[in-house]
């Protein structure tokens, strides 16, 4: 999101695509990417429904995110605070607010249906 626009979105692919890296922030960052013509993502902020892992956090921090907003903490996977805050690492040159907890209850009933859906498909 730029100035209450989208310029990128995504979803999580890796069971479609058999894909370790296909993660919906991924997806959205690349596509965020292409539509405004350069990886420096300064003024973008990104939001999702699930605190992201390592390696989304560690995409944000070298896009140069201007920051994240997500719904849902993850306790087992989350780095924008959960297990360690990559938004805010000594040493890293790039730094960004991250929003955590925002519509937690909804992004929780979204998340819930996304994995019963998985689990019916299998």
């Amino acid at each position: 999101m730029r100035e209450n626009e989208v310029v990128g979105r995504g979803y999580n692919l890796r069971e479609t695509e058999q894909d370790p890296t296909a993660h919906a922030e991924v997806i959205a960052l690349r596509q965020a990417a292409s539509v405004l013509g350069s990886w420096r993502l300064e003024r973008c902020w990104m939001i999702v429904t699930l605190e992201p892992c390592a390696m989304c956090a560690g995409a944000m921090v070298l896009s140069r995110i201007g920051g994240c907003v997500f719904g849902c903490s993850d306790p087992k996977g989350g780095f924008l605070g959960s297990l360690a805050n990559l938004s805010d690492w000594p040493g890293l040159n790039h730094r960004f607010p991250i929003h955590g907890g925002v519509l937690s209850e909804d992004a929780g009933e979204k998340l819930k249906g996304f994995f019963r859906h998985l689990r019916d498909r299998n």
